[in-house]
């Protein structure tokens, strides 16, 4: 499923942790309501209760005494402590709702900001799928974990760019539906000729969005070859940290003239990485520009 990417992160979690339920709610499932709760006394309550005679007793004694204001100050400490004991039993505890309910609730407030797998037809998910995987793969890379690409924006623009899609693809699936359906029954010759101009709002539509999904594959891309120019940066760097040793063993056993050539031609290598990742990372960012149109 794909949750609209402004909805709390908290609530996109408990959406997408449970998209059999939601289904079910789409279908006009509704959950049970929850018998109240027998209440019982707690014992707080009880000694509260307890307690009231000997604080009135008490009072009366404090007011008819010189200590008439240590009176009132018990007075006001009894009345506060009792509003305070009586709101806290009017409160219901989270966790006395139950899940099914919370979740029902949620998706209520949030209809129309998430979409199922039911909302795709089967042309529909294989476009989404290829969105999905280019996104994934650009924010589980190393380089945008780096902030070797932009990757505030990417957190942001990326599931924006994933919801938008979905979003076309389910009205796009919606529409071919409805337009099978209608096919099926039969069209009089004298619609044809209308039927046609809807035929091509689809595919054009269509087209639109791959269109998005290609250039979001194409940024994926050059993603991949800056990974790639990456790692293998970060090998050679390691290698790099290794010569000193070998140089030593070289010079030890007088065969450093001859490694002279294989230690230059390392360096040269990782000049040629350097420079393939700030061109790869270049290329990157020139498609994510190409991207926000």
């Amino acid at each position: 499923m794909v949750v609209d990417p402004g909805v709390p992160p908290e609530v996109a979690g408990l959406l997408r942790a449970n998209a059999p339920l939601l289904s079910r709610v789409r279908a006009g499932w509704v959950p049970p309501a929850a018998p109240p709760l027998p209440r019982r006394k707690s014992p707080s309550s009880t000694a509260l209760l307890a307690a009231t005679p000997v604080v009135i007793a008490l009072m009366a004694v404090l007011l008819a005494s010189p200590a008439a204001a240590a009176g009132f100050v018990l007075l006001g400490t009894y009345v506060f402590i009792v509003l305070v004991k009586i709101a806290s039993m009017n409160e219901v505890p989270d966790n006395d709702r139950p899940h099914e309910r919370g979740v029902y609730e949620q998706a209520r407030w949030y209809d129309g900001r998430y979409l199922l797998a039911e909302d795709f037809d089967q042309e529909a998910r294989l476009v989404l799928l290829r969105a999905q995987r280019a996104i994934g793969s650009v924010l589980r890379s190393h380089v945008n974990a780096e902030g070797l690409l932009d990757d505030a924006r990417n957190a942001v623009m990326l599931p924006a760019q994933e919801w938008e899609i979905a979003r076309l693809l389910a009205k796009l699936s919606a529409l071919r539906l409805e337009h099978r359906e209608l096919l099926a029954r039969g069209i009089a010759p004298e619609v044809a000729a209308v039927i046609q101009p809807l035929e091509r709002a689809l595919v054009n539509s269509e087209a639109a969005v791959v269109a998005r999904v290609e250039a979001l594959e194409r940024y994926a891309k050059h993603v991949a070859e800056a990974e790639r120019a990456y790692h293998a940066r970060g090998q050679i760097e390691e290698l790099r940290a290794r010569l000193p040793r070998y140089e030593e063993l070289l010079a030890e056993s007088g065969a450093d003239k001859l490694a002279v050539p294989e230690i230059e031609r390392l360096t040269e290598d990782a000049d040629v990485l350097e420079n393939m990742l700030r061109r790869s990372v270049k290329s990157a960012h020139e498609a994510f520009r190409y991207l926000e149109g």
